[in-house]
């Protein structure tokens, strides 16, 4: 490719307020595609057999490839695997040193993030706050309304990539529950080494 040569502009819509597209089409992610990613396996069967919504993304399509910003909307439904609030499955980069930013939209909830090494932070996520997750980290939003989805605005390095597999196999260090009617950050008593 030609680094003179005129590029395209893109253009895509989405809604600030519910972060649809009316343009592309969302990725889904099902319970029956979250099956081991709650420490409550028991309710996480029941709610995989319903085939209940937990979140969705719009990827806008922009090119894969290094120079380019990826970016999109996610929505993070409400509701609970037994006393953990629902969340996305959480990735780190392929290319493990590139970051990427959350805006919130509408809604409230966390950022979970955590790198190889073993740090562990996380963030709250409320309207017109952005967070600045740095490479190395995995990271994962989680909702915790009990009532309303969150949406985030996205974007990151387009070579970046995703490794979907890595927290698959071993899960975040920390997971988030409600005790006493409000979020705690616990240890993940599945975390696997």
């Amino acid at each position: 490719m030609n680094p003179t040569a005129p590029r395209p502009a893109v253009v895509t819509d989405f809604s600030l307020t519910t972060g649809l597209s009316q343009s592309k089409k969302p990725l889904q992610r099902r319970m029956s595609a979250m099956v081991g990613m709650y420490a409550d396996q028991e309710v996480e069967r029941r709610l995989a057999e319903d085939d209940v919504l937990v979140y969705e993304f719009f990827d806008m399509g922009v090119p894969e490839s290094t120079g380019e910003v990826a970016y999109g909307t996610s929505i993070t439904y409400p509701g609970k695997v037994g006393d953990e609030y629902f969340m996305t499955k959480g990735h780190f980069h392929s290319v493990l040193d590139t970051a990427e930013i959350y805006y919130c939209l509408r809604g409230r909830g966390l950022m979970m993030m955590e790198n190889p090494e073993g740090d562990v932070q996380w963030e709250e996520l409320t309207p017109g706050k952005a967070v600045y997750v740095p490479g190395r980290y995995a990271h994962r939003s989680i909702n915790t309304s009990p009532d309303e989805p969150l949406i985030t605005f996205f974007a990151f390095p387009g070579h970046a990539g995703h490794d979907y597999g890595t927290i698959e196999s071993k899960g975040f260090r920390k997971i988030v529950v409600e005790r006493d009617g409000a979020p705690a950050v616990v240890d993940n008593p599945k975390w696997a080494r």
